[in-house]
């Protein structure tokens, strides 16, 4: 997770790279049983939604057992299936520094947890979103690849000054993004896993646009921060998600884009493959204030 637009230095108590202790066994009862009842919530729904590494991962790192995970205990677990793992950071970090942890295989998450009253809305990410919806995804060792590539990625960005189009990528990939399978669309982008409105909504609702992934098309859309996603974009697997940052030179696609245009968040192009063309009911009658986290 990361953020422009503030200080550089970081924040007192943290390290130069911005990571802090987890500070595990502060967490109260009450803490650990919020992220029980997200977990448990989030677990009944996902099964038949969410896609195969995104529940295999679940399993892999047991994210359930008490209350929120300790951070030392499942980053065992995850260097050993793809040698990732997960530092606490004190909340959202800058952009160079956010592309530095993921470059080296480092996962930074914010280390504490939403109230009760905050189940369904969160303005800023916290360690369910950002341990329960990120690092399961973490131990395939296909998307870890990419997170990587994508650090890396975002480091040359910056020094181009196109940050905002790489963003879009996270975005619609990492955050939001939609998989096929033979039983149909599945479920792997953080944002909607920890959600329990957009579960149901990515999937079920006739609102947005869903379209087959590429590239250059994600990186000239842009998104929206403060309610359900308008449009999302379907990958045939995550290999392709690697094999397009791997495989890509950005170069010559970052001048492309620094004269074209961006296409209408609910635009469909003539290219686009369509898997829903979405009636767009939901942000035509003024969606809702929040969304939920």
């Amino acid at each position: 997770m990361s953020a422009d637009g503030f200080a550089q230095a970081p924040p007192a108590g943290a390290r130069p790279d911005w990571t802090i202790d987890q500070g595990w066994d502060r967490y109260t009862e009450a803490e650990h049983q919020v992220w029980i009842t997200l977990y448990e919530r989030q677990a009944a729904l996902l099964e038949g939604r969410a896609c195969d590494p995104f529940l295999r991962g679940l399993d892999a790192l047991d994210l359930h057992r008490t209350g929120i995970p300790d951070f030392a205990r499942i980053n065992d677990e995850l260097m050993r299936l793809t040698g990732w793992t997960v530092v606490a950071v004190p909340g959202l970090v800058p952009d160079d520094v956010f592309f530095d942890h993921l470059a080296n295989r480092r996962f930074p998450a914010g280390q504490f947890i939403r109230k009760p009253e905050q189940l369904d809305y969160l303005q800023e990410p916290d360690v369910f979103h950002d341990v329960f919806g990120h690092v399961p995804m973490l131990t395939d060792p296909v998307f870890a690849d990419y997170m990587q590539a994508y650090g890396k990625g975002g480091q040359r960005a910056m020094s181009l000054g196109r940050l905002h189009n790489l963003a879009r990528l996270y975005w619609y990939t990492v955050e939001f993004g939609l998989m096929q399978s033979p039983e149909g669309l599945r479920i792997y982008g953080a944002g909607i896993v920890s959600s329990h409105a957009e579960s149901l909504f990515a999937l079920d609702d006739p609102s947005p646009n869903r379209l087959g992934f590429d590239l250059e098309r994600v990186m000239r859309t842009p998104y929206r921060i403060d309610d359900f996603q308008q449009v999302y974009f379907v990958v045939p697997g995550l290999q392709t998600l690697l094999d397009v940052t791997t495989h890509t030179d950005f170069g010559p696609l970052y001048e492309r884009l620094s004269t074209a245009t961006d296409i209408p968040i609910t635009g469909i192009e003539p290219s686009d493959r369509v898997f829903t063309r979405g009636t767009q009911a939901y942000a035509l009658a003024g969606g809702r204030t929040g969304k939920a986290a």
